[in-house]
């Protein structure tokens, strides 16, 4: 009789007998960014004490699920994976989660009530449970003359909101009808997604024509998106993007009738470079892209990442010469406690 069990990867007798199960079915990279993220670990031992299938959650999201492929029963015991880890998430009172799987896989788990919301040649998104997609997009604000009018998208971290932001978005608001700006919801920064929303609303509120609201879980950032079953890191950046562009072309921009996507210039980060390359050649010609140069000051480009180093560096008069009062403000009264975070390990480097 096969048992479902919990594993505790924190024994490193365990750890090493699931990395080496999972390296048997081609599934990689175990860095710490994966596996630290991780919350729960199932196996399915057999009759012999052996691991045959094993399945971890991350938050809401379905990890590391592989299953022994030389059996017969091998669709037994995905079903039986994939149900003990609803259940454990169900336990959770989580109720609605993703999964980010080889592509070959995805019908497996649609055969489970998953629904594919984009799908790759290597990678497919899918989504089980409520509240879903429809509920997530009928939840949207919208103008009863939508379809009329000129409606564009910037999607944002804004870890924190910057001068560059704001310029950026306030240069689609003047080409624009209505301007939708996405927040990236995962907390995996050094202002937390709700820290970060806020300070784009008061940096925006004098545009009537901008609506920021959450991203919620439909634009993937690097932190939930798993690199795991991909070969490489430009695997990874290749088959986010697509993912993210996918996404947004197919369910969002339909929705809100949004025709145009807006992207700051990446001069210094080359992921982020290649990232806009792949969004324009996804989106359009359907969605058209459009690249703005970044705003500077005094010579000097205006990056979040600048903002984080200077508040590491106790220099609140730097800072205020790249962010709008409003985010300033935020800040000069939560230094201590932002320093806190990074002394505690908040990464200040990438976007």
């Amino acid at each position: 009789m096969e048992r479902v069990v919990d594993l505790h990867l924190t024994d490193n007798a365990t750890r090493k007998k699931w990395q080496s199960f999972l390296e048997q079915l081609d599934l990689h990279n175990f860095s710490e960014r994966e596996v630290e993220s991780i919350d729960h670990t199932i196996g399915l031992i057999d009759e012999d004490g052996k691991l045959v299938a094993t399945g971890s959650t991350s938050g809401n999201v379905l990890k590391y699920l592989g299953v022994c492929n030389k059996d017969a029963v091998q669709g037994q015991r995905f079903n039986q994976i994939v149900t003990a880890l609803q259940q454990y998430l169900f336990s959770e009172k989580i109720f609605h989660f993703f999964v980010f799987t080889k592509k070959k896989y995805s019908q497996s788990f649609q055969h489970l009530n998953f629904r594919e919301l984009a799908a790759t040649d290597q990678a497919a998104f899918l989504e089980s449970g409520m509240p879903g997609i429809d509920d997530y997009l009928e939840s949207l604000p919208q103008d009863p003359s939508q379809k009329d009018k000129r409606i564009a998208a910037v999607v944002m971290n804004a870890n924190p909101f910057t001068l560059g932001h704001r310029y950026l978005v306030e240069t689609a608001s003047k080409e624009n009808d209505i301007v939708y700006v996405f927040v990236v919801k995962t907390d995996a920064s050094l202002f937390s997604a709700h820290e970060r929303i806020r300070l784009v609303k008061d940096g925006l509120s004098d545009l009537d024509n901008v609506c920021v609201v959450s991203s919620q879980d439909y634009q993937v950032s690097k932190a939930t998106f798993p690199a795991y079953f991909l070969k490489s890191p430009d695997d990874l950046i290749k088959e986010q993007t697509a993912i993210d562009a996918l996404v947004f072309k197919n369910w969002l921009a339909p929705k809100l009738n949004i025709t145009s996507r807006y992207l700051g210039q990446e001069p210094f980060s080359k992921t982020t470079e290649r990232y806009n390359e792949s969004l324009i050649k996804i989106l359009e010609p359907k969605i058209k892209v459009k690249v703005l140069n970044r705003l500077t000051e005094d010579d000097k480009i205006i990056t979040a990442t600048e903002v984080r180093k200077l508040i590491k560096n106790n220099d609140l008069a730097g800072i205020e010469e790249l962010v709008p009062a409003t985010t300033f403000n935020f800040i000069k009264v939560h230094l201590t406690e932002l320093q806190t975070r990074i002394k505690k390990g908040k990464q200040i480097n990438g976007n």
